[in-house]
């Protein structure tokens, strides 16, 4: 759509911070007032509509999209959705190695078995790491460990933790990302670990291309949302 607005600011509310497009609140798509727990993030909202151009675009504004999904969907299927992340560390990635080549074994060990030593401190939670591909159960109390976390989080959060953990595959990949254990580029590089050792070997074709750079988006937007929630500005990665 056009560009139908001048300036984009944000205001202050009793039950948090909006932002406003020439003093009108910005409505999500399912029609409620965009409000957002902190000013850090209401502002950067804001940036967002304010560096649009003659056409509005919803794909430049990820920011947007996540508060706008926590409003919409999130508050009221909030069980439903920390389920489907929970459900991530059964068969989590980085449970699960390759036998050969070495080489790719080797990388696996070096980037995942770090991130499961800290989710057993972190968690108190242990996993099983196994070679191949057939489905190995998990500790029950470290499934219930990491479902105890999950719950913890307020929808904002939960939102965030949704998207970096479908975009990672691995609800440990994207535990680490908003604990700040790591930073995009590193979950980026940890869930595509495979990916890229056979694109190192083979090639990459445009589709698998552009499916890399949307998911790469999708995990630093996640993690921008939360630095954000936390009153902690990071760099923008999606421009």
């Amino acid at each position: 759509m056009r560009r139908f607005y001048k300036k984009a600011e944000t205001v202050q509310l009793p039950i948090g911070h909006g932002v406003v497009l020439d003093g009108r609140t910005v409505k999500t798509p399912g029609k409620r007032d965009l409000v957002v727990p902190g000013g850090p993030l209401a502002a950067a909202i804001a940036e967002e509509w304010e560096s649009q151009q003659e056409e509005v675009r919803p794909e430049t504004m990820p920011l947007m999209r996540l508060a706008a999904a926590t409003l919409d969907r999130v508050g009221g299927q909030r069980e439903t959705i920390a389920q489907q992340v929970t459900k991530y560390v059964a068969t989590d990635l980085v449970c699960y190695r390759a036998a050969h080549p070495p080489a790719l074994a080797a990388r696996q060990q070096a980037a995942w078995q770090p991130l499961i030593d800290w989710a057993v401190l972190r968690f108190d939670a242990p996993l099983t790491v196994t070679t191949g591909v057939i489905p190995r159960g998990q500790p029950e109390a470290s499934l219930r460990a990491f479902a105890t976390a999950v719950a913890e989080l307020d929808d904002f959060a939960l939102t965030a933790l949704h998207t970096a953990t479908a975009a990672c595959g691995s609800l440990v990949i994207a535990l680490a990302l908003l604990e700040g254990r790591i930073e995009a580029d590193e979950a980026f590089a940890a869930s595509q670990l495979d990916e890229t050792f056979q694109i190192e070997a083979w090639g990459e074709d445009a589709e698998q291309a552009g499916r890399r750079r949307a998911l790469a988006a999708d995990i630093a937007a996640a993690a921008r949302f939360v630095s954000l929630l936390r009153n902690v500005e990071v760099p923008s990665t999606t421009r």
